[in-house]
């Protein structure tokens, strides 16, 4: 396959794996179990939250300025009129030199402005003395302060965390409308591969690949399916390529991708479907395809693990997010001092795994075979495409893992 001369920078290999995308359709899922989905529309607030003015502490609903002045020498001295219980509605308003005492969550009564922490006083018979000046809604949550009946609460686009959860539950949503999972197929190619529960013999190795892709596909909100390990022949690997199409919305291969005579990935992509990319300026990484099979994109990743997970983290993590409608969020970044310098080649994107720690990041510098970098990294260094590389001490971007 000559496509494999024609090497393209990374951002246009990101930017077919967008053109590739067919976004899968929705379904409603139980609030239950909807966590780490994502969400398929806008979900609006349908009350007002709060729907009254309520305290955020334990203490004593006063008015501020009966405070002015107040502190431990000369307290502001109240008079306590009573207490205010959960879910009622106070019937007592608070009138100048007056106070209530209100629990977390308590309606505000009428007069009453601001709410005094209970550390900040001291009963004394029927008053209370109050050591703190306080300012206009201290303490106080107002009517509808969170969110406003009709506001947009969570986008559309948005995966939902455990603290989304609880939003969700706030405003009403039992019902939780979400994009269907992804169904990824991932190919193991090799005759070198044995599974992970037999111990190699000389010139074998365990397949790792498919655990790393699988592990990183549902990381992303998809669902794998693996069709286990395809030995070099022509035949199996074009009618396992074949049902893995057909059932999946993509497919993602491992190995098979260099351009070698016994590697016939590309060429099998090509004669059912189209290959678009046969090689990216990244490393490790440059052998990586970039296709489609009836429709259904595919994918072919290298076999060295360290490679492989350095795409899925630049390339496919497009394509799972563009599937699931993921609004895709920004790699969490840090700045640290390089230990040592980092050379790169002009024209390509090296990405090199580090361990930072205490705002120092170490350079892991190993053969794309290697797994140790990844198990010892916590992160890794873009190299841009037009930079030589980095100096020693020079202050450096790094994406966490």
């Amino acid at each position: 396959m000559s496509l494999f001369l024609s090497v393209v920078p990374v951002s246009e290999a990101v930017a077919t794996v967008h053109r590739l995308t067919v976004q899968v359709p929705q379904e409603t899922v139980p609030l239950a179990e909807a966590c780490g989905r994502v969400l398929a529309a806008d979900v609006h607030a349908d009350v007002d939250i709060p729907g009254f003015t309520r305290s955020v502490m334990d203490g004593y609903a006063v008015r501020a300025g009966d405070t002015t002045g107040a502190g431990d020498a000369v307290p502001a001295i109240l008079t306590l009129r009573g207490r205010i219980q959960m879910g009622q509605t106070p019937d007592l308003p608070v009138k100048m030199g007056e106070c209530l005492y209100i629990p977390t969550g308590g309606i505000l009564p009428e007069g009453a402005d601001a709410i005094v922490m209970a550390e900040n006083t001291e009963p004394f018979g029927d008053e209370i003395l109050v050591k703190k000046p306080l300012a206009y809604g201290e303490n106080v949550v107002q009517y509808n302060e969170d969110f406003k009946r009709g506001e947009v609460v969570l986008p559309r686009g948005r995966r939902i965390s455990v603290q989304d959860t609880g939003v969700l539950a706030a405003v009403g949503c039992a019902d939780v409308p979400v994009t269907t999972r992804p169904k990824i197929g991932i190919l193991s190619t090799g005759n070198e591969l044995v599974p992970v529960t037999e111990i190699p013999r000389i010139g074998q190795v365990r397949d790792v690949n498919r655990y790393v892709i699988a592990a990183f596909v549902r990381d992303h909100g998809c669902v794998p399916v693996t069709y286990g390990i395809v030995k070099d022949d022509r035949a199996i690997f074009e009618a396992a390529l074949a049902r893995a199409a057909g059932e999946c919305d993509a497919v993602l291969i491992s190995g098979g991708s260099s351009k070698d005579d016994r590697d016939m990935a590309a060429a099998v992509i090509a004669e059912k479907g189209e290959v678009l990319i046969h090689g990216v300026a990244i490393a490790p990484g440059k052998p990586t395809i970039i296709g489609r099979c009836g429709g259904v994109p595919v994918i072919g990743l290298p076999g060295h693990p360290a490679a492989t997970f350095v795409v899925l983290v630049a390339i496919v993590r497009h394509l799972l997010d563009d599937m699931t409608g993921s609004a895709v969020p920004e790699p969490v970044t840090i700045t640290a001092k390089l230990a040592m310098n980092v050379p790169s080649t002009k024209g390509r994107e090296d990405y090199i795994r580090v361990f930072v720690k205490d705002g120092i990041a170490t350079p892991l510098f190993g053969k794309s075979g290697l797994l140790n970098t990844l198990a010892k990294s916590n992160g890794v260094l873009r190299v841009p495409a037009g930079s030589e590389g980095f100096e020693s001490g020079s202050q450096v971007e790094i994406i966490l893992w």
